[in-house]
């Protein structure tokens, strides 16, 4: 069953967004980066989704800082979803999107996602992507 973090659970926690179709792939996205990714950064909540509406209707709410979504998904895909979302979303918070392979990097450029990382997830490469797009998310102390 999907988890949704309750969005009042912690105080000045980031919220990020984790999308796909594949419920071992979200596992894999929270559990390489656990709930702080990075000791100058807050704490982290995590948003399960699995159906593209799911997702629009979440970043459309304007409570999610940054948005995982996994290429790779079926039927809606994470980077028309990305594309469609940077097209749409006045300000749309930093985008992650998880390539099938490294030579999908330019797909995700066409996507306007702010990086990329390939399948199978490195967790050191995706917390590096997720940490230097969350700084700027965070007000400087």
């Amino acid at each position: 069953m999907p988890h949704v973090t309750d969005t009042h659970a912690v105080k000045g926690a980031l919220k990020v967004l984790v999308y796909s179709d594949d419920v071992h792939t979200r596992e894999q996205v929270i559990l390489a980066l656990g709930r702080r990714p990075h000791p100058d950064l807050p704490e982290v909540e995590y948003v399960e989704v699995a159906t593209e509406p799911v997702v629009i209707q979440n970043m459309d709410a304007g409570h999610i800082d940054l948005a995982i979504l996994d290429g790779e998904a079926v039927p809606a895909g994470g980077m028309g979803i990305a594309k469609q979302l940077k097209d749409e979303i006045y300000q749309c918070p930093p985008l992650v999107v998880l390539t099938g392979r490294p030579q999908d990097a330019w797909l995700a450029t066409w996507s306007r996602a702010d990086a990329a990382v390939p399948h199978p997830i490195d967790p050191v490469q995706l917390a590096e992507a997720v940490i230097s797009l969350l700084r700027s998310r965070v007000p400087a102390a």
